[in-house]
């Protein structure tokens, strides 16, 4: 552990000062400091554990103790008992146990107490440690087999940069499986490389890095299904089933609350009653071609016979879009998700700028190829500014971890929290121009063709920075200095450039609950999605800390 015990006992005493405390509570340190991680920009999360009744507040109160970032958390014994409970029930479909119940019962078992020891430990005992390593194990496997399943179907349809990404997301998530069943479950991916030190495999963790590192030219065919095929036989040998790489078990599913409507040659998808898509000719000659039920290739060839240049692209447009699912025959839908990041989703790109949009024959479009979406509904445009203000929030955050883990010459650690402030940014971009859901962080660089071409530069500058490597010698010095910069040039993009520095002082964070509880205020009108949970109880609080002292 970074720090003493005195050291966290200090810490802990002049935090609690700010905060209403009853001394019959018990306390406990977690987080990546109290799982060994961590370093001198690390946050020190308290969490306050009480017998009494009452709903306490999820969000955290943030205080700045001692030039330390400080976040305290409570949850009454009954809470936790409910947590553990229903992570024990939503364990029997992997798919359904959602990330923030995982993280929260996993950041509790993994605590160090400081206080009420006795009241730690009850707690503790009413989930055993080794079944929350189970239960981690197999959701992290699951989202493997998705994502890898995912990237089969994305390299049938020649969606050759998707599929390899998509196959680096599943190698790393059948490694957290592996490696949770070591015990290593905490969620943040950010600390594999530590977790894999820790868990003296030096030749799996070697084949790791090296399949992370040697993605292929996309252009060249062979050395992409080589490389797929590595992949893929590391993650069986980590445990992963279900994975083999055969397409045909793919097939084209209906997606719920889809309708084709054509008026004379328009077609017209549209979408959860909400949405209207207009596709161009040649996209809808594909569109005719999907038959439900049917394998993906069949489907493909198809599509092919048509005479349209490149079918695939479209089809993955159309389940990129959420107008068609994909399953596996015997292992139901393929639903990939990525851990920490933007929630899983159709896409919604932003409304087509054809002006009239409309006339007697169909919804106008702007080309043969097109899948042109009118207009934005007000309840996305109110989920996509929230989204805009927390995806900087989590902007501010990466830059004070990647400081600390430059200091501390923790490269890998660098080179994943460099990635996550890009990718936060980005998804800060499209948030601006109305994408709600978000695409998956791998694809979001790809995704800025959604966008109008002013901000198109910014792709070379952020693929630059995301095929960056670990190597100290070649870029540690200037790495904080290019992640500011190419934050700074998507946030002009954005229309963020003025966003606060949210955890660099008290100030700015106030600043920041307020910015966001404005924006609260007209998502909660329209029954937006929220950005986080968490919002609620800043909604409830009109912006202030759920737990400063009056």
């Amino acid at each position: 552990m970074i720090l003493t015990e005195d050291q966290l006992q200090d810490l802990l005493d002049k935090s609690l000062t700010e905060v209403p405390y009853d001394a019959e509570w018990a306390v406990a340190l977690e987080g990546s400091v109290a799982e060994g991680f961590g370093n001198a920009s690390s946050d020190i999360d308290f969490l306050l554990i009480g017998r009494c009744e009452d709903d306490l507040p999820t969000m955290p109160s943030l205080l700045f103790v001692d030039g330390r970032r400080v976040e305290i958390r409570t949850r009454s014994v009954r809470q936790s008992a409910d947590q553990f409970r229903a992570l024990e029930k939503a364990a029997r479909r992997p798919d359904r146990l959602r990330e923030d119940l995982l993280n929260r019962c996993q950041r509790l078992l993994h605590s160090h107490p400081l206080r009420g020891h006795a009241l730690i430990d009850e707690v503790k005992a009413m989930l055993p440690v080794e079944r929350l390593r189970r239960i981690a194990g197999d959701w992290w496997a699951h989202r493997a087999r998705q994502s890898l399943r995912h990237a089969t179907a994305l390299h049938c349809l020649g969606e050759v940069n998707e599929a390899v990404d998509w196959t680096r997301a599943g190698i790393l998530q059948a490694v957290k499986s592996w490696a949770a069943g070591l015990g290593e479950t905490y969620l943040e991916p950010k600390w594999l490389s530590l977790q894999l030190d820790r868990a003296d495999r030096p030749d799996l963790r070697e084949r790791y890095w090296q399949l992370d590192a040697a993605a292929p030219d996309p252009g060249a065919a062979d050395a992409v299904r080589g490389y797929l095929t590595a992949c893929f036989a590391f993650a069986e040998d980590l445990g992963v089933t279900g994975i083999r790489r055969r397409p045909e078990r793919l097939t084209v599913e209906r997606a719920p609350e889809v309708t084709t409507w054509q008026t004379g040659e328009r077609v017209h998808v549209v979408r959860q009653r909400r949405d209207v898509f207009a596709l161009g000719e040649d996209t809808g000659a594909v569109w005719r071609c999907v038959v439900p039920g049917r394998p993906l290739p069949q489907v493909l060839a198809a599509a092919a016979a048509t005479g349209v240049t490149d079918p695939g692209a479209r089809l993955a447009a159309f389940l990129r879009l959420g107008l068609i699912r994909l399953a596996w025959k015997g292992g139901g839908l393929v639903v990939p998700a990525l851990p920490l990041a933007a929630p899983p989703g159709p896409l919604t790109p932003p409304a087509s700028t054809v002006r009239p949009p409309l006339s007697v024959h169909g919804a106008a479009v702007s080309g043969p190829d097109a899948i042109d979406l009118v207009p934005l509904p007000a309840a996305r445009f109110a989920a996509a500014a929230m989204a805009l203000v927390w995806s900087n929030v989590v902007v501010e955050n990466a830059l004070e971890d990647l400081t600390g883990a430059l200091q501390c010459a923790q490269w890998r650690v660098a080179e994943l929290t460099a990635r996550r402030a890009v990718h936060a940014a980005l998804r800060g971009l499209f948030s601006a121009y109305g994408v709600s859901p978000l695409p998956a962080d791998c694809d979001l660089v790809r995704r800025i063709d959604l966008l109008p071409p002013a901000v198109r530069p910014v792709r070379a500058r952020t693929e630059e920075l995301l095929r960056r490597t670990a190597d100290p010698a070649e870029y540690a010095g200037d790495l904080l200095t290019e992640v500011r910069s190419c934050v700074a040039l998507v946030r002009v993009a954005a229309g963020a450039a003025a966003f606060p520095a949210s955890f660099g002082s008290g100030d700015a964070w106030r600043a920041t609950l307020q910015l966001g509880y404005d924006w609260l205020r007209l998502g909660a009108h329209l029954d937006a999605q929220l950005p986080i949970e968490e919002a609620r109880d800043l909604l409830a609080g009109q912006g202030t800390a759920s737990h400063r002292a009056a």
